[in-house]
């Protein structure tokens, strides 16, 4: 299992030089990845370039770009010229649907039938990434357009897929999916067999399987569980991810995230790998720098 570092939390600062440090050290370390969200007013896209020379070998991911308020041409056209600024480095797309309440309520537009809009973003998305035109009439999105690439090389599509018939789409038309606030239990019986039996319905390879989860090396579990179980509170309400504790057992994202000292840590990571993570993208989480300092160090031992 490949560990890479999930750098969202760092776009509460909004500051592109403190990105761009992160990533660096997270080359230094020697992690497989550099993730990052979409949210607020940081361009995920539009950073990777930025700090890319300065952390050489990382992949870089999108985690996530929603998909209601960007039309699948223009992210289309977004991803490549990231992907030709980045040259031979890997790039991942990857991208959800967001949730009602955010898609709706703070932005205004219709989350109307996600999985037909699902469906019919991929049907333009991809064909445009691969190959540079589409010919799609659908009920979410029509397009017909042909354009020279800027680059032949074609970044990797991830969905976040969570509920049955999300998986189902992202198994047979993408390259996996790309979780949050999902533990072992429920990758093993649900999200794993749904989405390789999707992938093997149309000759796919098996699919990426990217958990992130909070990390903390820390000598008060229960103290530093409580905190993760405040901070990440509205994972515990939204619709989809309350679907997805609720199969792990679990009564808050506390309880999901990998917490405890090092044996602690190290065997819950163990965990996902045996339930079917391919890759962990850690979002260091701690109250004092000395957590988050052994935090890193255990990762970085393990890469």
């Amino acid at each position: 299992m490949r560990i890479a570092v999930n750098a969202s939390a760092e776009l509460l600062h909004a500051d592109i030089g403190r990105l761009r440090e992160h990533a660096a050290r997270a080359a230094e370390d020697g992690f497989s990845g550099w993730w990052l969200a979409q949210t607020g007013l940081v361009d995920a896209l539009t950073v990777f370039p930025a700090v890319a020379d300065g952390a050489p070998g990382l992949e870089f991911g999108t985690a996530v770009v929603p998909t209601f308020p960007r039309h699948p041409t223009m992210l289309a056209g977004q991803a490549l010229t990231t992907q030709a600024v980045l040259g031979d480095r890997d790039l991942v797309l990857g991208i959800g649907l967001s949730h009602k309440p955010v898609i709706e309520g703070a932005l205004g537009l219709s989350f109307d039938r996600p999985i037909r809009h699902l469906i019919d973003y991929l049907e333009v998305l991809m064909p445009l990434l691969d190959a540079g035109r589409v010919d799609h009439d659908g009920e979410a999105f029509t397009a017909h357009m042909a354009s020279a690439r800027p680059s032949d090389r074609v970044p990797s599509v991830m969905v976040a897929a969570l509920g049955e018939q999300a998986l189902r789409v992202t198994g047979r038309r993408t390259d996996g999916t790309i979780l949050w606030m999902v533990g072992p239990r429920t990758i093993e019986d649900h999200i794993r067999p749904r989405l390789a039996a999707a992938a093997a319905e149309v000759d796919r390879p098996d699919p990426r399987i990217v958990c992130s989860l909070p990390v903390c090396v820390t000598d008060d579990a229960d103290a530093v569980r409580e905190a993760a179980a405040q901070v990440f509170a509205i994972y515990g309400e939204l619709p989809s991810y309350r679907a997805m504790l609720d199969r792990e057992g679990a009564a808050s994202p506390g309880d999901v995230a990998i917490i405890g000292n090092e044996e602690e840590v190290a065997a819950g990571l163990e965990g996902l790998a045996r339930a079917g993570a391919t890759d962990f993208v850690a979002l260091e989480f701690g109250r004092t720098a000395d957590e988050f300092a052994q935090t890193r160090s255990l990762l970085s031992s393990l890469t």
